[in-house]
């Protein structure tokens, strides 16, 4: 058996699978956590294995002749293409590095079998293109989220409302067609992305939710791959593109704006993300090679730097509990290793020269302003506002009268590792960005060409 004839795509999303089984009535913690980073380990080592053998064309889209779906289904379930070969070994590495950022104060209350089992869902879901198959990973990534929720004894119905009609609309489009399916199925990505006003069912979660699984679910910005394996495939009237673009627009200046006046630091994280999310749904309404790189590029930077960020903040909470901006906290001198990776990835993810943001918001920025400078301007106004809220939550947590512990509460090496591979990540992509921007120029010109876009020169 050759490299090229393992299935390691299937192996990707079945290896966390079983490590979901066999913890499922695990009762020991720590045990429970030195095994999920073991199937989480394999899983990631699975999926770059992968994705390698896609960029080096050992395979044409990660398939093997010994995957086992096709004798169940009589096809190939999981594939990968320019676009969703490096998503599938990042998320695996954003979970596995969740997993290992949990602090051992959390573990009793952290959930890892559900940890695996949302891991499977995920990286099963950015391995698919079929729709139907995508459809139903979608409405199955929904489950997680909601059985955690009952397990804590927390409220529901918010995020049942949200996921019911999210499932409601993607099944209708899916079984519509023409312009009825676009507009069905534009209504389950705004959703999905938590857009206004169907953006509640986001902070609902990061307040009634683990923050470790809250940021699982909403970093990957599933929503995007939605839209661009759902909407973008069925033609869609330019005026879907539009209302996409301009409800992702305003929902990236709001929520932006609500980040900077949070009082309460999750709420300051959701809002965060909501804006990242709608920036990069933004470059779907402009539909050019340019902008739609940009777009794909500041993608996968935010699941970098706010999944960095997410972490950073999670390990803060661990030590302090549930954080608030409305006073000055002086932590710094408590654990100034973690207000400097708190710094470095807050700013990574507001593109800050130097880091993996920078290029991709560069680029969406451009293709902003030449489809109109009014875009261009709110784009540059919702980047700025991110920016003074990444600051003024750092202002409000670091700085101050200086905090005293009476118990040393500086990083973790577990911690450490964590966040130090996503900064390596983060300044990799920011000293090192041409094999990532020219992957995603390729993803963009082959997403452009399926819908027969018409490209500009450039």
């Amino acid at each position: 058996m050759t490299f090229a004839s393992v299935p390691w795509l299937e192996l990707a999303v079945a290896v966390p699978l079983v490590g979901a089984l066999c913890l499922s009535r695990s009762r020991d913690a720590l045990s429970a956590s030195r095994w999920c980073l073991g199937f989480l380990g394999a899983g990631l080592v699975c999926a770059v294995a992968a994705w390698g053998g896609f960029m080096g064309g050992l395979t044409a889209d990660g398939t093997s002749p010994f995957d086992a779906l096709p004798l169940l289904f009589g096809r190939n379930v999981f594939a990968i293409d320019a676009l969703s070969a490096p998503l599938v070994p990042l998320l695996a590495l954003l979970h596995f590095l969740t997993a290992l950022a949990t602090a051992r104060t959390k573990m009793s209350r952290f959930s890892f079998a559900w940890l695996l089992a949302g891991s499977a869902l995920r990286v099963a879901v950015f391995a698919c293109k079929m729709p139907w198959d995508l459809g139903v990973l979608l409405v199955l990534a929904t489950l997680p989220p909601y059985f955690e929720l009952r397990r804590r004894g927390r409220p529901t119905r918010v995020y049942v409302i949200h996921m019911a009609l999210f499932v409601g609309l993607l099944v209708a489009g899916l079984v519509a067609d023409g312009t009825a399916a676009a507009v069905l199925l534009m209504g389950a990505v705004l959703v999905r992305s938590g857009t206004v006003p169907v953006h509640v069912w986001v902070t609902d979660l990061f307040e009634n939710c683990s923050f470790g699984t809250a940021l699982l679910v909403v970093t990957p910005i599933t929503g995007m791959y939605a839209a661009l394996r759902l909407v973008l495939p069925s033609q869609p009237p330019e005026w879907v593109l539009q209302g996409i673009g301009g409800v992702s627009l305003f929902t990236a200046v709001y929520a932006a704006g609500m980040a900077v006046v949070q009082t309460d630091a999750r709420r300051f994280f959701a809002f965060l993300f909501l804006s990242h999310a709608s920036l990069v749904l933004v470059g779907l309404e402009l539909h050019t090679a340019i902008s739609l790189t940009g777009a794909l590029a500041l993608w996968g930077s935010v699941i970098v730097s706010l999944g960095g960020f997410g972490l950073t903040l999670r390990a803060i909470e661990a030590r302090f509990g549930r954080l608030t901006l409305s006073e000055f906290r002086g932590l710094y001198a408590a654990s100034p290793s973690l207000a400097v990776c708190f710094l470095l990835t807050g700013l990574a993810s507001v593109g800050f020269p130097g880091m993996s943001g920078f290029v991709a918001t560069e680029l969406l920025v451009d293709g902003a302003v030449v489809a109109s400078p009014i875009v261009g301007l709110a784009v540059l106004v919702a980047a700025a506002l991110n920016g003074v809220a990444v600051m003024r939550a750092y202002f409000a947590l670091f700085t101050g009268d200086r905090y005293t512990p009476r118990v040393p509460l500086g990083i973790t090496l577990r911690e450490r590792g964590a966040v130090l591979a996503l900064t390596a990540l983060i300044f990799a992509g920011g000293f090192f960005p041409q094999a990532y921007i020219a992957s995603r120029h390729q993803a963009a010109e082959a997403t452009l060409e399926d819908r027969g876009a018409e490209k500009p020169a450039h």
